[in-house]
């Protein structure tokens, strides 16, 4: 027993200190997704070590101290999609008349073919947009009956695993369909007027993530988040971006993204939502995103059943509760977020003015 605590508290060590480095391979950032189970498992080994392990050991000593560290160190990240921190954007007012957008977003997964549970949520949550990932031609086939409530649509349908679909009940003043990064990962961008209210920008995103089956490093993902970002930056309109960016809510390029967008991420105090993987309890993280200006409140924000997709279904409810933006609340931007941001955009051939503005 005391062979396999050792053995573990070494792999909480190495998990812990391996997303710290600016490398890009798929093999360092995938240690930024499990931060919740390495931190229950350092503390669960901090307990072991004491209990099962002779603490008048100076070799016990140090363990405990070096796996408490990590334990601590891990909770630090994650602790802000939790209830015990403090909300990062205000509840919206009860009962209020005010414009308000629900949003839902999903990865609908391109082999599921169980279009009927998917079309079940839509029809109890009654989205004023949807967005769907991984869209393909019989996902817009199946689907051919929301154009009756959501006359407004971008189809973008393909078999690669990167489709996407956007549907609304408002009408789009303008709309864009981009390759930002690569050639066949497509996003969306739209103007949308909202009743009795103004016009919302939204950027619906899809980057490829790291992984041995895609992207070799995340340099593709982390560039187009970081000229999204980067074109977001003297926005002053509503704006709100969503969409798997297949990167965690906590993570380093994540935090960048909010740093220099200046947008705000309602889970923050309210908890996790993590919506991948939905066949695996033990193993799932917040990879679908709803990032949102400061003109926003929120109404509402949860995780739906699942439908056969590997990912839930995320659904928004946002309040305009604002005319103007306000630049007191988020991540600030710090000395190095700017040329951070560059260098992350330069290795990919994009740059800022790749990015469309919708206007009407």
């Amino acid at each position: 027993m005391g062979a396999v605590i050792v053995v573990l508290s070494l792999v909480c060590v190495v998990a812990s200190l391996l997303p710290a480095l600016p490398k890009q391979q798929w093999w360092v950032r995938a240690f930024d997704f499990p931060r919740m189970q390495i931190a229950l498992l350092a503390s669960a080994l901090v307990a072991a070590q004491y209990l099962l392990l002779d603490s008048n050991q100076e070799w016990v000593q140090a363990m405990v101290g070096v796996t408490a560290a990590c334990a601590v160190y891990q909770w630090w990240w994650i602790i802000p999609y939790t209830p015990f921190y403090p909300n990062e954007v205000p509840d919206a007012p009860a009962q209020t008349r005010l414009p308000t957008l629900r949003l839902l977003t999903a990865n609908v997964l391109t082999p599921n073919r169980n279009a009927e549970a998917f079309l079940s949520l839509v029809r109890e949550t009654r989205p004023d947009v949807l967005v769907t990932l991984e869209s393909d031609a019989w996902w817009q086939n199946a689907l051919a009956e929301l154009d009756v409530d959501y006359p407004h649509s971008v189809k973008c349908p393909q078999d690669n695993l990167y489709g996407m679909h956007l549907y609304s009940r408002w009408p789009l003043l303008d709309s864009h369909v981009e390759f930002l990064v690569e050639e066949d990962v497509p996003s969306i961008h739209v103007l949308l007027q909202m009743p009795d209210g103004p016009r919302l920008r939204l950027h619906c995103l899809h980057p490829a993530p790291p992984s041995p089956t895609e992207n070799d490093e995340s340099a593709e993902r982390d560039a187009e988040l970081m000229v999204v970002a980067k074109k977001l930056d003297a926005c002053r309109e509503p704006v709100v971006v969503c969409g798997d960016l297949n990167d965690v809510a906590w993570s380093r390029t994540t935090r960048l993204f909010r740093k220099k967008s200046g947008l705000l991420d309602p889970r923050v105090g309210r908890g996790m939502f993590n919506t991948f993987h939905a066949k695996y309890p033990g193993m799932r993280w917040p990879l679908d995103h709803v990032f949102h200006s400061s003109h926003f409140a929120v109404a509402g924000i949860d995780r739906l059943p699942a439908f056969g997709s590997d990912h839930f279904a995320l659904y928004t409810e946002l309040v305009l509760v604002a005319e103007q933006h306000r630049a007191d609340a988020g991540l600030d931007a710090d000395a190095d977020t700017d040329s951070e941001v560059d260098a992350l955009i330069a290795q990919q051939d994009v740059g800022v003015d790749d990015v469309p503005t919708p206007r009407a």
